[in-house]
Formats: structure tokens, C-alpha cells, sequence
């Protein structure tokens, strides 16, 4: 029985810390970014993590392998950890998963605004055209 894996890793990017959460599913990898001021405490990650996992917004998924999850000897698996925790910065996978989400909210950003400034540009020359018919009436 396949199951989703998710790792939540937590790293110091001056000025602010920082939270990549990582899942590996049945269609492929995402990632989320989450930025917390101070340091957060291990009580209150766990608390986050049970309120606000549900909220993240994964970036699209791409195709990646799955981590393989065999069983350990349990001290080695301790090893392990100590060493996982001792790693800085976010894997390259997590970086391009969140770098493609930024495109994407940035072409989503750009789309709107484009269409905005057309609309006010239109409201304008509408209103510059309504001007000049009411100034050739004598008004």
C-alpha cells in the first residue's frame, strides 16, 4: 500500500525563518513555503502543523520520485535524524517547486493588472470622448 509522504523542514534564511513543507504523492513532488518571524519553538510548530497543514499552497505537482521508506535498524534511523536535523537550506527540488509557484502567481499577478490598467484606460477614453461630445454642444 503506497502511502503520501510529507517532511516539513524548518531553516534560518536571514532576517526570517522559514518552513518548506515537501509531499510526494501518487501524481508527483510539491512544495510550500511558509515564512515565521522569530525562531518557532518545537511545541509551537507541532501546533501549526496540526491547525494550518491543511491551509498551505502547494506549488503545482511535477514529476519526482517517491522516497524510498524501508525499515531501519532502529539506531541507524537515529543516526540518521541527527544528521537531517543538522542540514541546512532546502533541497533543489523544494527551490524549483517553489520558484515554478512564484511564476505562476506572478503571470496570475501580471494577467490582472493588465487587464485593469486596460479597463482604466478605457473608463478614460470614454470619458475624454463623453467630454469632447458635451463640449461641441456648448455645455
Amino acid at each position: 500500500m503506497d502511502r503520501n509522504v510529507s517532511s516539513f523542514t524548518v531553516l534560518f534564511q536571514p532576517p526570517f525563518w522559514v518552513g518548506i513543507a515537501e509531499r510526494w504523492e501518487d501524481v508527483g513532488y510539491s512544495a510550500a513555503r511558509v515564512v515565521f518571524g522569530a525562531e518557532p519553538t518545537e511545541p509551537q510548530l507541532y501546533e501549526w502543523l496540526l491547525g494550518e497543514w491543511h491551509r498551505l499552497r502547494f506549488s503545482p505537482s511535477a514529476e519526482g520520485e517517491r522516497p524510498v521508506t524501508e525499515r531501519k535498524n532502529p539506531k541507524r534511523a537515529q543516526r540518521e535524524a541527527r544528521e537531517a536535523t543538522r542540514q541546512r537550506g532546502a533541497s533543489t527540488r523544494a527551490q524549483e517547486a517553489l520558484s515554478r509557484q512564484r511564476e505562476q502567481e506572478g503571470v496570475v499577478r501580471q494577467t490582472k493588472s493588465r487587464q485593469r490598467r486596460q479597463e482604466e484606460a478605457e473608463r478614460k477614453y470614454l470619458l475624454c470622448q463623453q467630454k469632447k461630445r458635451e463640449k461641441k454642444r456648448g455645455r
